[in-house]
């Protein structure tokens, strides 16, 4: 399914697709979630990598590219096969694909379980299914893909600590899959929500994540200063 938001922008308006508003909120209105209780440094010293999946990539791909530690995010597409891995294709709904994000990240200022909680706090709603707000189909669905088993274990805690707590009030969807291949999208998604500011999508669906990571999690907040390349090895 394509992004026909046009017909949508009420609707979009009203939730502020996966921005987070449906999750645990204070007085205050800030969507507190805990730490990870588990949440190890990597096995192997660098740069390490996360992709998650969350409804529409650009969204996603904001947040992050505001996260503390954050090194580079790219759009693409993972848990189909590479022969699909376009947008026409994935937006049918049945690639196997859903839009994502890979994260490159220092772990000396960020860890995999702070990513985890910017995910399931900002980035999207976790207990929306095969949706996010007006974008509707598998494409759109919550998913973690791992990239080590470390990386299953943290996703798996942290998910039966946020459902122990009951810290949403619906049930938490969000699948924990191992990462087959992450397929770059093309360039023109690329970080598309700074580049288009002021389009409608973006200030009612993308532009609020950005705002509730800066407000809710200030210490994981950064303001961009580099431009991501789109070449993706």
């Amino acid at each position: 399914m394509t992004r026909r938001w046009f017909a949508l922008l009420p609707l979009a308006a009203a939730l502020l697709a996966g921005c987070g508003v449906s999750g645990p909120a204070a007085a205050d209105g800030v969507v507190r979630l805990p730490d990870p209780r588990l949440d190890p440094p990597p096995a192997q010293p660098g740069e390490q990598v996360a992709v998650f999946a969350g409804g529409c990539f650009w969204g996603v791909e904001a947040v992050f590219d505001h996260v503390r530690g954050v090194r580079r995010a790219w759009s693409g597409y993972a848990g189909g096969a590479a022969d699909t891995a376009t947008y026409e294709q994935v937006s049918d709904g049945d690639t196997g694909h859903a839009e994502s994000v890979k994260v490159i990240y220092d772990p000396r200022q960020v860890s995999y379980g702070q990513l985890l909680k910017v995910f399931f706090a900002v980035a999207h709603d976790p207990t929306q299914r095969n949706r996010q707000g007006p974008d509707v189909g598998s494409q759109y669905r919550s998913v973690i893909f791992y990239a080590t088993p470390q990386q299953q274990r943290v996703a798996d805690a942290y998910i039966a600590q946020l459902t122990a707590a009951h810290a949403f009030a619906a049930p938490i969807v969000t699948q924990v899959t191992p990462l087959q291949g992450f397929y770059t999208a093309e360039a023109y998604h690329q970080n598309y929500a700074a580049q288009h500011p002021d389009s409608p999508y973006i200030v009612y669906n993308d532009a609020p994540k950005v705002a509730h990571l800066k407000q809710w999690l200030p210490a994981l907040y950064r303001t961009p200063t580099q431009t991501v390349d789109v070449q993706l090895q």
